[in-house]
């Protein structure tokens, strides 16, 4: 078994960091200097870089090798980066016969706090978004033609050591921002390995997936529970109106939905670490109160 992986960045790194020793794993960054780094601490992993025009040549052959493949960089303007680069030599390669693409719930748009599944229309409300449902839609279309059993993991929020509302308020970047009935599902990194190792298993059906939690919630309640667990007063609610936020950060709250994972549950096998934010945020403060201690 050989997986190559395309953006060894968080999500991707947690679940390449789960295989054996012996596995070998070939992953792409975007430096030389993350490379580096990459591989002085993990030495079964391979690190090249892949930031057009900048491609590692030794790319397309590691690429020929690789019996699964896992694709984790956000698409480009005209599409997805790996397949304008990539496409032939991923078709052509007989033994690979197993790809999983990690996209996202925005490519579903605001559906005014319903429950959803993957046969809700996809209405992208922002550039990114749209570009992510046009890379799903090329990687399918790969599929159809090369008869590659194609999985698109539909990831939300994503929290995990060294990223979450624990973290935040440490810092002091957490915010209480209210938006009356906006809510969110997340997911911790530790499910989305299980989700990753459940698609590529030998007998997996391939199709679309979302990979959430059980319970979408409001942010400012996520943010009171994690001061809790951490014995802290909360930061003062924010109403949305006058928060002070990014393009980028406000664009978040312009979708609203509840996304049911029952797919990844039924069909996929999967039963989630963390069900919910409270389960998730519960074991990464008991984590971090062991280190103190």
């Amino acid at each position: 078994m050989s997986l190559f992986v395309f953006g060894l960045g968080y999500s991707a790194m947690y679940y390449v960091a789960t295989r054996p020793a012996e596995e070998r794993v070939t992953g792409t960054v975007r430096t030389k200097e993350k490379a580096r780094s990459i591989e002085e601490a993990h030495p079964n992993i391979e690190a090249l870089v892949f930031d057009p025009p900048a491609t590692d040549p030794a790319i397309r052959d590691r690429v020929a090798s690789a019996t699964r493949l896992l694709i984790s960089i956000p698409p480009g303007d005209r599409g997805d980066l790996v397949l304008a680069h990539f496409a032939e030599t991923i078709a052509s390669v007989a033994r690979l016969d197993r790809i999983v693409y990690l996209s996202t719930i925005g490519v579903y748009g605001d559906h005014q706090g319903a429950w959803i599944d993957e046969d809700a229309p996809l209405e992208p409300n922002s550039t990114r978004n749209g570009a992510r449902a046009i890379a799903e839609q090329q990687w399918l279309a790969l599929g159809e033609r090369t008869g590659k059993k194609i999985t698109i993991l539909r990831l939300a929020g994503i929290y995990g050591p060294g990223r979450n509302a624990l973290v935040n308020l440490r810092e002091g970047k957490a915010r209480r921002i209210v938006k009356p009935g906006q809510v969110f599902n997340r997911i911790h990194v530790e499910d989305i390995t299980r989700a990753i190792e459940a698609a590529f298993a030998a007998n997996a059906p391939s199709g679309i997936f979302n990979v959430t939690d059980d319970e979408p919630a409001p942010p400012q309640d996520v943010i009171a529970y994690a001061a809790e667990l951490l014995g802290m007063e909360p930061p003062p609610e924010v109403q949305f109106e006058s928060a002070d936020l990014t393009p980028m950060a406000r664009s978040f709250y312009s979708s609203n939905k509840r996304v049911s994972n029952r797919r990844l549950k039924q069909q996929l096998g999967v039963t989630l670490a963390y069900p919910t934010y409270r389960d998730g945020l519960r074991a990464l403060a008991g984590t971090v109160n062991l280190m103190q201690a």
